[in-house]
């Protein structure tokens, strides 16, 4: 129904960011909203989709059509709802996901969010020899560094982080697990959030 908005973006939370378009804020979850953070009062293009359930209407925004489309694959595997298939995007690493998959590397899987073993298997069966085409570069990486990005501290930053980890299915267990190692460091909450997803994945 709407193939992409181009707007400027007005509110960056945990969940989900807030694009204005005509006067218009589009409520758009995605993997990573704080990645939007450095582009607040600017015009971006976030390529969306359109989930209608009984219970829920709601939309998933994306940086790139590949990331949309491997999102859309990852609903169609049984076990695995928006929320859950948001988790994986997260990471960044949309080549580690389709490699994992197409090594059956189900020890990789089960470490995100909502994925047991029964699920990774899914995953396998219904999407091995299926992605080789939605990892070409254009897929940004989101844990590339921004080095000119300024570090704030890390208090609002960090607790921001966390919120932002819960919202896509981490436990507060595994939060705590990997806390005090990013507490040493002063980073904004892109970069908490990126450092989190990279140890919680180890």
């Amino acid at each position: 129904m709407f193939e992409f908005i181009k707007g400027t973006v007005e509110f960056v939370g945990p969940e989900y960011i807030v694009i204005e378009n005509n006067g218009i804020g589009y409520q758009i979850a995605t993997p990573n909203p704080f990645l939007y953070s450095k582009e607040s009062g600017k015009e971006v293009c976030v390529f969306t989709y359109y989930y209608v359930r009984q219970d829920i209407i709601a939309l998933y925004g994306f940086r790139s059509r590949e990331e949309k489309t491997l999102f859309t694959k990852l609903l169609n595997v049984s076990g695995i709802g928006p929320k859950g298939a948001l988790a994986i995007l997260a990471s960044g690493e949309p080549e580690q996901v389709v490699q994992a998959i197409e090594n059956e590397n189900e020890a990789f899987l089960v470490k995100f969010p909502g994925v047991g073993k029964k699920t990774a298997r899914q995953m396998i069966l219904d999407l091995k020899g299926k992605l080789h085409d939605l990892v070409p570069d254009s897929i940004p990486n989101l844990f590339t560094p921004d080095d000119k990005q300024r570090s704030l501290g890390y208090s609002a930053e960090f607790e921001e982080a966390v919120l932002a980890l819960k919202a896509l299915g981490y436990s507060e267990k595994e939060i705590k697990k990997i806390s005090p190692e990013l507490k040493k460091e002063k980073l904004s909450t892109e970069q908490y959030i990126k450092k989190a997803l990279q140890k919680l994945l180890k």
